[in-house]
């Protein structure tokens, strides 16, 4: 069994989208022992987050959803944030959770310690040129260099309507091997 253990974390709002099918077609050439889970976010919703710094108190416990994140996020040794570009960024429920680490930065977890090492991985469909996703790059990038984890680089497809990235066989050719850097080792 490998040590490895993917965590994809889908920020779509709609379910089976453009993004969730290039990240499902990359996923597919990962060893048959490595681990996947994969979370739509929208279906474990986070309430807004509070900021909480410079003496508005502590981050509260964390609620069902939150820890069912915080868990996973742990468990995984990568993770692979799954979400179209949406005005030039992430998702509102990618960002969502990633707003939630400044939180869980704040709990007796060692979150900064516990992520440094993972490897952080982006999968994204844009309609126009790759220009428009550098945003949503550069989030996933600095979050990774930040935390001490490694850069996995981003997956980007094309594609608009329902189905399109299939036809966008660039990136259906790359998701082949995509994760093929993960130092993984096949069975």
């Amino acid at each position: 069994m490998s040590d490895r253990s993917f965590l994809f974390l889908v920020g779509a709002a709609r379910p089976g989208g453009n993004t969730e099918m290039l990240a499902r077609r990359a996923a597919k050439e990962l060893p048959k022992d490595v681990d996947q889970r994969w979370i739509r976010l929208p279906e474990v919703p986070l309430p807004p987050f509070e900021d909480r710094r410079h003496g508005a108190g502590s981050h509260p416990e964390p609620g069902e959803n939150e820890q069912l994140l915080m868990d996973a996020t742990f468990a995984a040794t990568d993770i692979v944030i799954v979400s179209p570009v949406y005005w030039y960024s992430v998702s509102a429920s990618v960002k969502l959770y990633l707003d939630y680490w400044s939180g869980w930065m704040r709990l007796p977890v060692e979150f900064k310690p516990r992520m440094r090492g993972k490897s952080l991985w982006g999968v994204s469909v844009l309609s126009e040129t790759a220009r428009e996703a550098q945003p949503l790059i550069g989030t996933l990038e600095l979050c990774a260099e930040y935390l001490g984890m490694h850069w996995g680089g981003v997956l980007l497809g094309n594609g608009s309507r329902p189905g399109d990235v299939l036809s966008d066989t660039e990136a259906m050719t790359a998701a082949q091997t995509f994760f093929a850097g993960a130092d993984l080792v096949t069975a």
